[in-house]
């Protein structure tokens, strides 16, 4: 905490023994526990902690026990995130046993399971993957109408900038993002050289920022009026939502969403499956074949 250090986030996973080993990635419970007791130890109390289902040899019992002995550990956050299986994308997912996967159903249950334990234990859901001990600045942004989401989740910054370090990290400026040179060593000679050691950019049109604004306040808020979000972007080369307004009927039959003019918003029982209703107005989800990750 002397150093400026404020927050951690520790990337559990998950604690059954056999799906650390599926994963390869040993780390037992005590391990973990030893982590947190080290940092609030020295003043760093503000603890994240990740918890992913859809593991393989993961059952819902098994992942009811691993939200039970994260809260047990009392971070102020919790991400719980379903793994996403992309070995096309990732060559080192090719060693995991596909048949060990649990499927679409499972993972459904897995995630109720997850996320009732965790309220169980007083944690509070944000949004459609989070959850919050009340008192967190989290679980107060969500209140008051201040949650915001960017590709690292949810959080309560508002800057418009946020700087990438080390290898492949990834920063955000108002113009676009920016990442870092993935190779290690790469990082390091841009860094001893005194260069940037960014890789590639990608610039954000104003289609991409009203874009962007409409899929974060369904995230965050559960509901966007898209005729007054068009009134902010005017520079973008959408003029109305007609198109996807018509996406939303089947969601809208599932009672996911209710569309009321041009106000979408997610139901109660919708919110786990927000991911839909924002898809609708993502312009490049069907620009490649493989699907990146699962609605649920």
């Amino acid at each position: 905490a002397s150093a400026g250090v404020n927050r951690a986030s520790i990337g559990v996973q998950g604690f059954h023994p056999e799906v650390q080993k599926a994963i390869n990635r040993i780390q037992p419970f005590q391990l973990t526990e030893q982590v947190v007791g080290w940092l609030r130890k020295h003043g760093v109390n503000d603890i994240n902690m990740d918890l992913l289902y859809g593991l393989p040899h993961q059952t819902v019992e098994r992942v009811r026990k691993q939200a039970e002995m994260a809260a047990s550990l009392k971070p102020v956050r919790v991400a719980l995130f379903g793994y996403a299986h992309v070995p096309w994308m990732k060559s080192n997912q090719k060693m995991i046993d596909e048949a060990a996967l649990p499927g679409v159903t499972e993972r459904w249950k897995q995630f109720v399971a997850s996320s009732e334990a965790l309220e169980k234990m007083g944690y509070l859901a944000i949004g459609l993957d989070h959850f919050a001990l009340p008192a967190d600045a989290l679980a107060i942004a969500m209140r008051e109408g201040r949650l915001h989401r960017n590709f690292q989740g949810y959080t309560t910054d508002e800057a418009t900038v946020m700087l990438g370090f080390g290898a492949s990290g990834i920063g955000l400026l108002p113009q676009g993002y920016a990442q870092n040179a993935a190779p290690l060593n790469a990082y390091a000679e841009a860094v001893k050289a005194g260069r940037l050691p960014i890789s590639r950019g990608l610039a954000l049109t104003a289609e991409d920022k009203l874009r962007g604004h409409v899929i974060e306040r369904l995230m965050c808020d559960f509901t966007i009026d898209l005729d007054q979000a068009l009134a902010k972007h005017r520079g973008a080369e959408t003029k109305d939502f007609t198109k996807e307004i018509e996406k939303m009927t089947p969601l809208a039959e599932d009672g996911i969403v209710t569309v009321n003019g041009m106000r979408v918003t997610i139901t109660e029982d919708g919110r786990p499956f927000a991911r839909l209703a924002a898809a609708a107005f993502d312009a490049y989800l069907d620009t490649g074949q493989k699907r990146h990750s699962k609605a649920v």
